[in-house]
């Protein structure tokens, strides 16, 4: 059992840079996969960011590459979300989430089964 707790979010100015930690409890971190999620209002979870379980493997939605970073430390199970140029289009509550099982960066949901309470991102002009 995996447990996530996410922090690191508040408000920023468009342009500007947050970043997101997910603090993650529990033996299996290291062979969970882990990504990032979020949800604006009105509009359904999608994935944001994934990482493999050593960290050598990520993967990014198109509306976030080349801005956003994501990294993890297993040592400190740890998860990490760097963003940079931030716009206005990524406010939202962003999700920490685990997936145990195949080493494969999933971008649905559904495929991940820890998830944290979230975080609320704004950013404003």
């Amino acid at each position: 059992q995996v447990q996530l707790v996410e922090s690191g979010g508040g408000l920023a100015q468009a342009g500007g840079s947050l970043r997101l930690s997910c603090a993650a409890s529990g033996r299996t971190f290291s062979s969970s996969v882990m990504g990032w999620f979020r949800q604006a209002p009105g509009k359904d979870r999608e994935f944001v960011a994934g990482v493999s379980w050593s960290g050598r493997n990520t993967y990014y939605a198109d509306s976030v590459k080349g801005r956003f970073t994501i990294s993890r430390d297993n040592a400190k199970n740890a998860v990490y979300l760097q963003m940079n140029s931030l716009k206005l289009e990524d406010t939202a509550v962003y999700y920490c989430a685990g997936r145990t099982g195949a080493n494969l960066i999933m971008t649905i949901p559904g495929t991940y089964n820890h998830w944290g309470q979230g975080t609320q991102v704004t950013v404003s002009s």
